[in-house]
């Protein structure tokens, strides 16, 4: 059974009392107002509720944070696009608007609903009631594929490719203008964003958080203000491929998080009612945790990314 953590640390600034615990705990700044409001701050020898409280750099504090009750998921009968499937584990081509797991605000029509309805609930308890199976993940509005695990053995054996970077991913993504160089090499330290803990953004070497990051991409055509690349993911962080192309100037068409769209291909866009980021997991390769073959799969573009690309040729 989970038990309640404590995070310790030093204030580095003077500010807002909620915003400097956000900045040095990790946590978000609704969290730590909860947190105060529940008393499980505290800041020198006093109990910290006021969150807008003002404070200077040197404070030592001390955030007691429960364990999270993650919700059982249920089974739905929704359906999937199978691409792969035995014993030990399914591929899916997940479709764009369909969220991976449940969580609050998105506690039903998720991805592990439909496997626990399809899967008779035979998936890998590692990933926890809310997360059975689950070893990676693509975000709620980009395409493609997905593996996910039905027994430990395969679960242990997926966890430990994703976490040595041997699978291999390639995505095919549309993102504005003309990447340069055509074919490069993308790296960087990507973790929470010090201005909008909602993004994720390219930090300093020395800023001590985050991962590093590294996407290859290649340039497959040139089409109206806009370029079809493909990338292949060394690493796997979340959001990386939206946050890698935003940081070079070159973010994917229709994202509403790192994208900006130009006057030039806002109207194409709007006119297709193409509304997420283009972006799609088209290639899935790794060892097969109980054989040991190497197997690989392929998931075509779906149809609203041709439909963008046809639209924007030149």
């Amino acid at each position: 059974m989970s038990e309640t953590s404590t995070i310790t640390g030093t204030l580095a600034a003077s500010g807002r009392l909620d915003k400097l615990l956000a900045e040095a705990s990790g946590l978000s700044r609704e969290r730590v107002k909860t947190l105060m409001a529940a008393g499980a701050v505290r800041v020198g020898k006093t109990t910290a509720t006021n969150p807008s409280a003002k404070m200077q750099a040197g404070a030592h504090f001390i955030i007691d944070v429960p364990p999270t009750t993650e919700p059982e998921a249920q089974p739905e009968d929704i359906a999937l696009e199978v691409t792969f499937e035995d014993a030990h584990l399914i591929v899916v081509n997940k479709p764009a608007g369909m969220v991976v797991h449940p969580a609050a605000g998105n506690l039903t029509g998720t991805l592990v609903n439909a496997l626990l309805h399809r899967c008779h609930g035979q998936l890998s308890g590692i990933g926890g009631v809310a997360r059975p199976g689950i070893v990676h993940r693509i975000d709620k509005d980009t395409s493609g594929l997905l593996v996910v695990a039905k027994s430990a053995a395969a679960h242990e054996g997926l966890a430990a490719q994703f976490a040595d970077h041997s699978v291999h991913r390639r995505y095919m993504a549309v993102c504005g203008g003309y990447p340069a160089p055509a074919d490069g090499t993308i790296e960087g330290i990507i973790g929470r964003s010090f201005g909008n803990r909602k993004k994720m953004a390219v930090l300093d070497e020395g800023s001590g958080r985050g991962k590093h990051a590294v996407t290859h991409y290649k340039t497959l055509e040139k089409l109206n203000n806009s370029s079809l690349v493909e990338c292949r993911l060394e690493t796997g962080r979340t959001h990386q491929v939206r946050v890698h192309f935003a940081s070079i100037g070159h973010a994917l068409l229709g994202d509403p998080v790192y994208g900006r769209t130009g006057a030039v291909l806002r109207p194409i866009l709007q006119r297709l009612g193409f509304v997420r980021q283009a972006l799609h997991a088209a290639s899935l390769g790794f060892n097969h945790p109980v054989t040991g073959e190497y197997v690989e799969f392929h998931a075509g573009l779906p149809a609203d990314m041709r439909e963008l690309i046809d639209e924007t040729m030149r």
